[in-house]
């Protein structure tokens, strides 16, 4: 899940600050970055568009065709995380999330955090409600998943558990 460029050299290192590499041409990875941006930090994060001439720049070992392929977030000591790894370390960055990324980052955590990065790269890829036919990009309207979970625009995303009618109620993990 995470890769190294520094030969090592980061074990033990403090991390102060964090670079998000998104997919600017993504509308989940540009929500998620908006989103990002307005949760307090007690790590700073700076949002750069992945294989832009930016996180060339700064970022010259890295494979950049590979970062628009998953997110990746680079520490300010070289650290690199990819995948499940670097959900977590930007919910660590969090004030409000670091709870919740040190549950994610035990190994069944992982597991958890690996089907969320699925689920977002499955969304990535379709059209959900709102979009228009053939666009292939989300409208920003309310969505409702049968499994309870429902995002609208101004208030993120909630959790309603589906009826109970049968005495078997979904829960929440």
């Amino acid at each position: 899940m995470t890769a190294d460029t520094t030969g090592g050299r980061t074990a033990g290192v403090a991390v102060r600050g964090l670079t998000v590499l998104y997919d600017a041409q993504c509308s989940l990875c540009t929500f998620l970055r908006d989103w990002l941006v307005r949760q307090p930090q007690l790590v700073p994060m700076e949002m750069v568009p992945a294989g832009s001439d930016e996180a060339r720049r700064r970022f010259p070992g890295l494979d950049h065709a590979a970062t628009l392929d998953e997110i990746t977030v680079v520490g300010d000591a070289g650290q690199v995380y990819r995948g499940g790894a670097a959900w977590i370390v930007t919910l660590w960055a969090l004030r409000e999330h670091r709870g919740l990324a040190h549950r994610l980052g035990t190994p069944s955590g992982a597991l958890l955090a690996k089907g969320a990065v699925l689920a977002a790269a499955k969304w990535g890829g379709t059209q959900w409600g709102g979009a228009q036919q053939g666009d292939g990009k989300w409208g920003g309207r309310a969505y409702r998943r049968g499994d309870g979970w429902s995002y609208h625009p101004s208030r993120g995303w909630t959790y309603k558990p589906p009826g109970c009618a049968d005495g078997s109620c979904a829960t929440l993990p």
